[in-house]
């Protein structure tokens, strides 16, 4: 009988597929039915910060003539974390009353702002992990890579002295130097980083003249990038390692593995088939694991990584790589 157990921030998990934050786990009806289809563990749908302060905004703007501008400001206050933040609460606890496996909640950050104390009522609703979901877009001209880099560390170091509950980064590939920008972030005590997070993509509607959102789900070729920067990392990082994106089939989650990552995050392969997919994904890693005389995951888990390979050339494509790779220690 093959073993898919795993370990991922700590957590114990009876397989290395996960659900991704996304609209299949918004709810605890579909969180039983990925259980039902062995997953290892979801990550509940995201909730948003710019969205939160959008709104905040726009009832501001709306709002706060009718009445006294600072009695207004904590009164609006109460009110989101009542409608966005309690919601959020009540699915985090009827989720680990309902549902065995791992439960990590998931905050779509931009900044350190002070509402991400709320990352304390997510422990004490009873979240096994958080997951911050970070993507600073590099546009600014007048900002530096490093001041951009310097959030996701503000962030990091303002959840992690509220919380004592296991910390992952899902951080996109926009970096200026990516390996030792991720050899910094292993240093701040993160239990987990996930590679990679995608966003919003605009598009253009030629009939319309208007922009529309492009690329919603991701697709298969899209697994390049998780898949070479595991299996660089593998071996050489303090925490764990989650790939996501480009997984569309059983036969990227076999991949990602053998390049070294811990857990493999699936959403859009559940949106193109259903939920059920999940089963057959278990199934077909079964049938390969058999096949190749695997009887655990951890037997074949990084063996296609750099640090294992015969030929680690094959993976190096840039020179910051090579330095990353000569470092002391790696």
């Amino acid at each position: 009988m093959t073993d898919l157990t795993t370990k991922y921030l700590g957590l114990s998990l009876k397989s290395p597929i996960i659900a991704a934050s996304s609209g299949f786990t918004d709810s605890v009806h579909k969180l039983k039915q990925l259980e039902q289809q062995g997953v290892g563990a979801v990550i509940l749908k995201s909730i948003f910060e710019e969205e939160i302060l959008h709104e905040y905004n726009h009832v501001l703007k709306e709002e706060a003539s009718n009445t006294g501008r600072e009695e207004f400001l904590d009164y609006l206050d109460i009110r989101l974390r009542q409608e966005k933040l309690g919601k959020y609460l009540e699915l985090i606890r009827q989720a680990k009353n309902e549902i065995s496996i791992p439960v990590i909640a998931s905050v779509n950050c931009k900044s350190a702002y002070e509402w991400m104390s709320f990352a304390e009522e997510i422990q004490r609703a009873g979240a096994d992990a958080l997951e911050l979901n970070i993507f600073v877009l590099p546009s600014a001209l007048n900002r530096t890579s490093h001041q951009n880099e310097e959030i996701y560390f503000e962030i990091v170091k303002h959840v992690k002295k509220r919380i004592s509950i296991p910390v992952s980064l899902k951080i996109s590939y926009y970096f200026s130097n990516l390996a030792q920008f991720i050899h910094d972030l292993d240093k701040t005590g993160i239990q987990g980083l996930v590679l990679f997070n995608r966003f919003y993509s605009p598009d253009f509607n030629l009939d319309t003249l208007e922009v529309s959102q492009g690329n919603v789900l991701s697709q298969p070729n899209e697994i390049s990038m998780p898949l070479r920067w595991i299996s660089m990392l593998s071996g050489r990082l303090e925490c764990d390692l989650s790939a996501s994106t480009g997984v569309a089939e059983s036969s990227s989650v076999i991949k990602l593995l053998l390049a070294g990552a811990q857990t493999v995050q699936v959403a859009s392969a559940f949106y193109r088939h259903g939920i059920g997919y999940a089963g057959v994904m278990h199934s077909e890693l079964r049938d390969w694991m058999e096949l190749k005389g695997f009887d655990s995951v951890d037997a074949f888990r990084g063996k296609l990584s750099q640090a294992r390979y015969n030929d680690p050339e094959v993976f190096e494509r840039v020179q910051f790589m090579k330095y990353f790779s000569d470092k002391e220690g790696f």
